[in-house]
């Protein structure tokens, strides 16, 4: 196919790695692990030019979730603890990859997502983009294209949930003042 792949921990100077990329892929994993090397490698700040000046992006999973301006709505266990929960910031949403719609049948007596998500609005103002599996994000300019076959729940504070399909345009439905 005429790519090659990188892996940018792997290199000698992985801030050169990630200046000469076409392309950076950032995969899934626990997510607390994950920004913890990111700074440890000082890579934030890289990757954020790197992309801000049209370098493609992609994210998968717990690589989605540093995508947005913190990690505070994955659904990880902090297995190491990272200096700030601050990541990426390229998207001004947070991101909840694998998003799951209660189950009305169900016997669990636990907090869904969603009431997981409802509670971070409590505490913040930052709108989130609950994406179900078979769904993904498209960045292009200033549109945010939702992608896929399963839509997406946007929950902002003080606000009831909408849904988002496929086509839709995010940031229209993020709104608000962190939607600039």
């Amino acid at each position: 196919m005429g790519y090659s792949i990188e892996n940018v921990h792997a290199t000698p100077d992985p801030h050169k790695a990630i200046e000469q990329t076409d392309t950076i892929f950032i995969g899934g994993g626990n997510t607390f692990r994950l920004l913890k090397a990111l700074q440890d490698f000082e890579l934030l700040d890289p990757i954020r030019r790197k992309v801000n000046s049209g370098t493609p992006y992609i994210g998968s999973s717990a690589g989605s979730n540093v995508a947005g301006p913190t990690i505070k709505t994955t659904k990880d266990m902090p297995i190491v603890q990272p200096r700030s929960f601050d990541s990426l910031g390229l998207v001004p949403f947070q991101i909840n990859p694998h998003f799951q719609d209660p189950d009305p049948n169900s016997k669990h007596m636990g907090e869904t997502q969603e009431e997981r998500i409802l509670q971070f609005l409590e505490e913040n103002e930052t709108p989130v983009v609950g994406i179900r599996e078979g769904a993904w994000l498209v960045c292009e300019n200033d549109t945010v294209t939702l992608k896929g076959e399963t839509g997406a729940r946007i929950f902002r504070r003080g606000e009831a949930p909408v849904e988002a399909k496929p086509g839709d345009n995010v940031i229209d439905l993020v709104g608000g003042p962190d939607a600039n």
